[in-house]
């Protein structure tokens, strides 16, 4: 299929390159020239703007935004809305707030574009594992544009089937699904990126509690000197805390065991408090998410162990970096 994608950061220039080895022609866009040029280097068709970008897709088009969530995925939307055509289609595959993809599809569909929300995770080593998808949108845009969520999407790997999952079908075991109509994708994604906050914030404080059993408050009896890189190994063989996000821990432990690069500053990128706000909608309590999402805020001001995990964590899967400014204030 032929797509276009607008913004080349680190996830969308992966994205591009696995759709691309996957037989798929792709149109790139993005603010930075040198990275169309390195892109067009590798097989895409560069564009020079939006406006060249929808000149050159052929209808029925389709565009992919992967541009930070809010202002600029906002402006993109609607700068492509004002370019494209009815029966065309916007693919926002960033961290959009879900209620933000039912104002936009609404606007969209009194034009005939179709508008489908894709929450994407797989951060920075997508290009070789593949990328988890939750969609929401028009079905029948969805299933018009399923080569390309199919390529995108890890597949059924060595991964164990579940169980009686033969009998339900779908695409899930491929590693996309479509969740149902406008924000339902992001609306999941939110929760799994709220999920993610709890998960790493009990990897933190369990090894943060490992870290300090050398304490001199401690018994002298019931002092341990743990090997944290060794236990993160050990966890993943068998363990049932085994996980992805255990693995990063492993290797940021094996390459550094006192994380002695991070600071601890630790970022929210949005999700995690969008997740909270709907559970307060919903009446839900949510005593883990909330708490590992406060620790968050409360890591700008000091900085543990555990949050130095924290950040080794988020620096291994998405690439984030702790901010120059992060780390002066923390010095």
């Amino acid at each position: 299929m032929q797509l276009g994608m607008v913004g080349l950061g680190r996830m969308g220039a992966n994205m591009t390159r696995r759709l691309m080895r996957g037989g798929h022609q792709l149109l790139v866009s993005d603010r930075t020239p040198d990275v169309v040029k390195q892109l067009s280097s590798e097989g895409a068709g560069g564009s020079s703007s939006l406006e060249d970008l929808v000149g050159k897709l052929k209808t029925p088009r389709a565009v992919w935004v992967m541009v930070p969530a809010g202002e600029a995925t906002e402006n993109t939307v609607q700068q492509l809305a004002g370019l494209m055509q009815a029966g065309d289609a916007i693919i926002d595959g960033g961290n959009s707030y879900f209620k933000d993809d039912v104002r936009r599809a609404e606007q969209l569909k009194g034009k005939g574009i179709h508008y489908i929300d894709v929450g994407t995770s797989g951060g920075v080593w997508g290009l070789d594992r593949g990328y988890c998808m939750m969609i929401g949108g028009p079905e029948e845009a969805v299933k018009r544009l399923d080569p390309i969520f199919k390529t995108l999407a890890p597949g059924v790997g060595d991964i164990p089937r579940t169980p009686g999952r033969e009998k339900l079908g779908g695409t899930a075991e491929q590693g996309y699904m479509h969740c149902g109509p406008s924000g339902a994708g992001h609306f999941v994604k939110m929760v799994h990126n709220g999920i993610e906050y709890g998960m790493m914030q009990a990897y933190a404080e369990g090894f943060d509690i490992f870290k300090n059993a050398t304490s001199k408050e401690l018994p002298e009896n019931i002092r341990y000197n743990l090997n944290l890189p060794d236990i993160a190994e050990v966890w993943r063989r068998g363990s049932v805390v085994s996980s992805w996000l255990l693995d990063l821990t492993a290797i940021a432990l094996a390459e550094n065991p006192t994380l002695s690069e991070y600071e601890g500053y630790v970022q929210d990128s949005g999700e995690g408090r969008w997740t909270i706000q709907a559970a307060l909608e919903e009446a839900v309590p949510a005593d883990v998410l909330t708490a590992a999402l406060f620790v968050r805020f409360r890591s700008r001001q000091q900085h543990t162990f555990a949050e130095k995990m924290l950040s080794a964590m988020r620096q291994k899967f998405g690439g984030h970096v702790e901010s120059g400014a992060a780390k002066k204030k923390a010095s």
